[in-house]
């Protein structure tokens, strides 16, 4: 799900590898029909899916000559999710949009890769919930959930005593709030380590993304938020850590290239053969770590403040930061502004201490509704 983009491109390239291994039932897009259409030629899928429904014709027209079954619209994504000749499904869907069809592969019992964040943000005690009634299990794809699900492998849960997650800092790493004020979409689209998609890199400018990351690490592995830290490991190589009560601490290392944890996730608990991507230590002479700067980046301190209220708080903050991002990109709110947008909405939506899935819904659509109100006096 999300296969046009940044992780469904890399998951692509590792089945293409792998054809023993993997087989693409499933390619779901939002609205890139020409490389779903190539994409579609090349594997052979048994289903296609564009979530945007006015590029529905164009797409079935385009593959009229192949054996493959076109749907479109968020329905049909949930649809698919729960296909029975799928086995595993890879939730790359960036943002709210991942939830739903998450929600109906865990009714189904399907393994979930899950390299969407936004959906244990805005739910993540609704996923929790339903993972204990099903037979399905989440793998992390997230380079940091990746590293901490490796290092707790084989480890007593009640052993840990703290989360690390790392951050590279993103391409404005020690810079003052004057200089934020005056960033542009494309300085903050030059991520020093990682390629991603224009949303995620734009969070990780902000350290919003990390901030999804403290949340989502809450909901994956249990821990409460004050037992999740945040280091600032600028050379990417060091992924995440976990401290254990004894003091000792275990790390997963590599180049950041996030062909290793999705290719991780896909065929776990085997660990397939690869001679790409290897770390040289020869190459790194040096590891260095800092403190984040929460009060130059605000949205981590958001997230951490929203994880620690609860309730509907993290929905608010997550729907109120895509639209945030998306002005951000269209050059209609200043880089800080996308904090001052998140946290004005934050005290303008009602808050709801024990959100079910109806409210969560809802509360993403008011707050995408009263961002866009509140980002006419932002700057």
């Amino acid at each position: 799900m999300g296969s046009t983009g940044s992780i469904g491109t890399q998951a692509l390239d590792i089945i293409r590898d792998y054809p023993d291994l993997f087989q693409a039932e499933v390619l779901v897009a939002n609205n890139n029909i020409d490389l779903l259409i190539k994409q579609a030629r090349e594997f052979e899928p048994n289903f296609i899916v564009i979530a945007d429904e006015s590029k529905y014709t164009a797409l079935k027209e385009a593959v009229s000559d192949l054996p493959v079954k076109v749907y479109a619209g968020a329905k049909s994504i949930e649809q698919v999710a729960s296909l029975d000749i799928v086995d595993i499904v890879l939730t790359a869907m960036v943002g709210f949009s991942g939830l739903m069809p998450t929600i109906r592969a865990i009714e189904a019992g399907k393994i979930i890769a899950l390299a969407n964040k936004e959906t244990l943000v805005v739910g993540g005690h609704i996923i929790t919930d339903l993972l204990k009634k099903s037979k399905s299990r989440i793998i992390p794809v997230d380079s940091e959930h990746s590293a901490i699900f490796q290092c707790l492998a084989g480890e007593n849960p009640a052993n840990v005593d703290k989360l690390i997650l790392t951050a590279s800092g993103g391409p404005f790493r020690g810079k003052d709030k004057n200089f934020l004020s005056n960033v542009t979409p494309e300085q903050a689209l030059r991520h020093p380590n990682w390629s991603m998609g224009n949303k995620v890199t734009i969070d990780s400018a902000s350290l919003m993304n990390k901030g999804l990351e403290v949340i989502e690490a809450r909901w994956l592995f249990g821990i409460p938020a004050e037992k999740i830290d945040v280091v600032v490991h600028p050379q990417s190589v060091i992924h995440s850590m976990v401290e254990f009560n004894d003091g000792s601490i275990k790390a997963q290392l590599g180049v950041p290239d996030m062909r290793i944890p999705i290719q991780y996730a896909l065929d776990f608990p085997n660990r397939s053969v690869s001679t790409k991507n290897r770390f040289s230590f020869s190459e790194v002479s040096t590891f260095t770590f800092e403190k984040p700067d929460y009060d130059t980046f605000r949205n981590l301190k958001i997230a951490y403040d929203c994880l620690k209220k609860g309730g509907n708080a993290s929905c608010v903050m997550n729907a109120a930061n895509e639209i945030a991002v998306e002005l951000f990109l269209k050059k209609e709110i200043s880089f800080t502004g996308i904090s001052d947008l998140i946290e004005e909405t934050l005290g303008k939506i009602e808050f709801i201490s024990n959100p079910n899935l109806k409210d969560c819904l809802e509360t993403d659509n008011i707050t995408r509704i009263k961002s866009f109100e509140i980002s006419k006096n932002i700057k």
